[in-house]
């Protein structure tokens, strides 16, 4: 198995989990992921990542963005958090200069989406919204 070029992500976490684009999570944007690699030392806990790429067919049937969404772009990551740590996220994204943010704090599968897409990607950004 490749190893990832990420510190503190395996690629296993970062491909499509639709199980048949052959997806290897190298799809994701080296910018983003060095942005995310320096949020995440900025944090100091770790980022559990129950969403990364998606490949569009994928995307269509699990999100409302249908074949274009911020995941199909390698610039997005769902990061699972509540309370506290989700509080600490959204600020440390907000002052690092995330483009997107979705929050989803209720019941089970509580995570903060996080983007740095934009006009380039058909993205109208900034954005921020609630799951």
């Amino acid at each position: 198995m490749t190893p990832s070029p990420w510190k503190y992500f395996s690629l296993e976490e970062l491909k499509c989990h639709c199980g048949k684009c052959g997806s290897t999570g190298l799809e994701m944007d080296n910018d983003f992921m060095q942005w995310l690699v320096a949020l995440r030392e900025v944090l100091g806990f770790p980022f559990i990542v129950p969403s990364a790429y998606r490949c569009p067919a994928y995307n269509a049937q699990v999100s409302s963005t249908g074949l274009n969404g911020p995941h199909t772009t390698g610039k997005a990551i769902d990061i699972a958090c509540s309370g506290a740590q989700s509080m600490q996220l959204e600020r440390a994204a907000l002052n690092a200069g995330v483009q997107g943010k979705g929050c989803n704090q209720k019941g089970d599968g509580r995570f903060i989406h996080l983007d740095r897409c934009g006009a380039i990607d058909g993205l109208p950004r900034p954005a921020s919204w609630s799951y």
